[in-house]
């Protein structure tokens, strides 16, 4: 029997060769009205959003749902379910009034009961939730979330009535109505997930309350979305999205060029045709505030010896990177990118420097390399993926002496071993969620589930809280600077590679499409006619 994976592929044989479908004297129309074909690349992990953590998980929650508010283009938070907001004199206290107006899918209100409860759920421990950290400005959630009171009660997150919330945070932070734009605050129904327990985001049994709702899925093949005839905020303009799954590049710029696709981006973008795409008219490169690393496992020898981390960071000429992608990255050893121009500090981190990683590598024992152990160097399955890792193996080679191995896997099996039994290295890459240094620098605190080399560092996670909550600019500077040389410098938890950029092309047909360095894409405005 043909496995799905299998199926795609003979599939893609036969739609890639069009002239042995048979004789018709009618012509393909190159678009379906009103029905956007997209390829997302890899299945998703999950899309319940208090537990998904991958892009490909958020860009289909995205659009099936909405919180209190919404980013625009301009990456501003917007009213959306929530109207509008009060703030406390001492920025403390927040009160959202809900849009009376709003409804889930199934034609229920939303309220502000079902914020409560999707929130709370977050923070619950045996929810387990990766993202649960960011809730933490919220009084007594991180508490809460680490088993320390027993009482959700407590969490400062109340319904004052149906059409109400108010939240109180232990002190004021810049960007908390940002924060609120995010998927893991979004509502959650309570009766539905208890009903369905861990089945409720199946399509038969989902409810949401974006501009689409879940349709179908089809795994490793296809999701589709419909329109939401209850949404009207505003009312989109699409009838369907298609989500196509093909984790292969060239299978999927293929489909782009065969007119099966309406819409890429760098996900069916393969370095082998980058020439070729670089001149196409449909083409538009885009800069992100997302960047590339490796990362260390900071309690597998020898990568616990912060030596062998920092050797290993300066023997990286990150100016390859763009040489061998093309695609317009900026080489970096920092970490907060340059789209966030108050915070973007390029002289921090380990440069490249073979003669100071030589000398670190002989420091940690390893003289030329000698005696160094077997690692492996783990990354997702994809053409890009693959450059960057045989890229940092050469250089590796070529500066220390060291031979390391490479190894892929499919993203749900690679996200599952990150979570579980992070490697010696792997590659890995973080796009904001909110336009604020915070998303990046919060990352790699204690708490933070998506801290995958799982180091830890007291005086960092101080320095970050105090940030998050400095509204001078002045002092937030500084203490993400003294943040920055501890994780990059001192300690050297991760190996900054690049930042990163999008490649979009679309088709004609596709109308009012809009980009944002966020690469958070809206299809609510979005037509295809």
């Amino acid at each position: 029997m043909l496995t799905r994976r299998e199926f795609n592929k003979l599939l893609l044989s036969v739609v890639f060769i069009p002239s042995l479908v048979g004789c018709t004297s009618l012509k393909k129309k190159d678009f379906e009205e009103g029905i956007l074909r997209l390829n997302l690349g890899f299945e998703p992990d999950t899309i319940d959003w208090a537990k998904a953590t991958d892009s490909y998980s958020f860009d289909v929650i995205a659009n099936i749902m909405v919180g209190l508010t919404k980013y625009n283009n301009e990456l501003k938070s917007i009213p959306s379910l929530a109207k509008s907001w009060d703030i406390s004199p001492d920025g403390k206290i927040y009160t959202f009034h809900l849009d009376k107006e709003a409804k889930w899918s199934d034609g229920k209100e939303v309220l502000a009961h079902d914020f409560v409860y999707g929130w709370l759920r977050l923070l619950n421990p045996q929810t387990a939730g990766p993202y649960a950290y960011l809730m933490y400005p919220i009084k007594n959630a991180e508490a809460y979330n680490q088993g320390k009171i027993k009482d959700p009660s407590l969490v400062g997150v109340k319904a004052l009535d149906n059409y109400t919330l108010e939240v109180e945070l232990d002190s004021p932070i810049a960007f908390f109505i940002n924060l609120t734009s995010w998927a893991v605050f979004f509502p959650q129904r309570k009766d539905i997930i208890e009903k369905h327990g861990n089945d409720w985001t199946e399509p038969k049994n989902i409810v949401s309350c974006g501009p689409f709702i879940l349709e179908k899925w089809q795994h490793e093949y296809k999701i589709s979305l419909a329109k939401n005839p209850f949404y009207k905020n505003p009312e989109p303009k699409l009838k369907e999205i298609k989500y196509f799954i093909v984790p292969e590049q060239s299978s999927g710029f293929s489909l782009f060029t065969n007119n099966e696709l309406d819409s890429v981006d760098s996900r069916s973008v393969p370095i082998s045709e980058i020439e070729t795409i670089r001149k196409m008219k449909e083409t538009k490169f885009y800069p992100l505030l997302r960047a590339t690393y490796i990362g260390f496992n900071v309690h597998k020898p020898p990568f616990d010896n912060p030596f062998v981390r920092a050797a290993f960071s300066h023997a990286i000429d990150r100016n390859i990177f763009p040489k061998i992608l093309r695609r317009g990255e900026v080489p970096s050893s920092t970490w907060i990118p340059p789209g966030l121009s108050d915070f973007y500090s390029p002289e921090i981190g380990c440069s490249f420097n073979p003669d100071i990683a030589k000398e670190l590598l002989e420091k940690a024992g390893f003289k030329n390399g000698s005696g160094f152990p077997s690692v492996t160097l783990l990354f997702p399955t994809r053409e890009d993926a693959k450059l960057i890792a045989e890229a940092c193996q050469e250089l590796w080679h070529k500066a220390l002496g060291i031979k390391i191995n490479i190894e892929n896997q499919e993203w749900k099996v690679y996200l599952n071993t990150l979570q579980k039994s992070p490697p010696h290295l792997f590659r890995m890459s973080w796009g904001a969620d909110y336009p604020d240094p915070d998303t990046f620098m919060a990352l790699f605190t204690a708490f933070s589930g998506n801290n995958h080399g799982r180091w830890k560092n007291k005086v960092y996670d101080r320095l970050v809280n105090v940030a998050a909550k400095t509204l001078d600019l002045n002092k937030r500077q500084s203490l993400y600077q003294k943040a920055q040389r501890l994780l990059l410098e001192k300690d050297v938890a991760i190996a900054p590679l690049f930042f990163n950029t999008q490649t979009i092309l679309n088709k004609p047909w596709v109308k009012d499409f809009e980009f944002n360095p966020m690469d958070l894409v809206f299809y609510e405005s979005v037509s295809v006619s």
